[in-house]
């Protein structure tokens, strides 16, 4: 298994591994998961063991990617959360790291996206060095949202991707250093 990046007080964050198609299946086949994401679950574990070879092909392409959640206690897959680089124009933007999480939905609801998301937040500027980190979601994703604002990023502007409305956000690092007080 892959080595931990991140530990938080409930869950450990790590590198995907095929060893995770089982949950990226579970996340991704799922409607409720997909509402807010283009309304296109996955219908097998094959394209679940694609998603999971296209990522660790950017951990080697671009040196990031998005880590897998897991429980602490028990090892079980929660999801996935931290950054992808964005190599295509979105939102005339180009070059930069976006943060991002998606949870199964029975872990909804508990706090493990803020969680997970501040300590990702707290990683990028303290280990990674990044200058700013960015974030979109749907603008009708209220949850999404709030839980970007609870990590610490700050809504600049409503855009519209694939014809859907969007929220972006960004936090740079002289911002969560404020914020932190550094």
């Amino acid at each position: 298994m892959p080595s931990t990046i991140i530990e938080t007080e409930r869950c450990l964050i790590r590198p995907l591994a095929l060893t995770d198609a089982a949950g990226i299946f579970e996340l991704d086949s799922n409607f409720e998961v997909h509402r807010f994401l283009g309304k296109n679950p996955i219908k097998t574990i094959e394209e679940a063991e694609n998603t999971i070879k296209f990522i660790c092909k950017q951990y080697t392409d671009l040196g990031i990617g998005r880590w897998a959640i897991t429980d602490k206690a028990t090892a079980d897959f929660i999801g996935w959360t931290g950054f992808k680089y964005i190599i295509d124009p979105i939102n005339n933007r180009v070059n930069y790291h976006d943060f991002g999480y998606r949870l199964i939905e029975r872990y909804w609801g508990k706090g493990i996206a803020t969680e997970t998301g501040k300590a990702c937040i707290d990683h990028a500027f303290e280990t990674l060095n990044l200058d700013t980190v960015y974030a979109m979601c749907e603008a009708g994703n209220v949850g999404s949202a709030n839980v970007l604002q609870k990590c610490g990023l700050i809504q600049l502007e409503t855009f519209d991707f694939d014809s859907i409305p969007h929220r972006f956000f960004s936090l740079s690092k002289k911002e969560w250093q404020k914020a932190n007080r550094f």
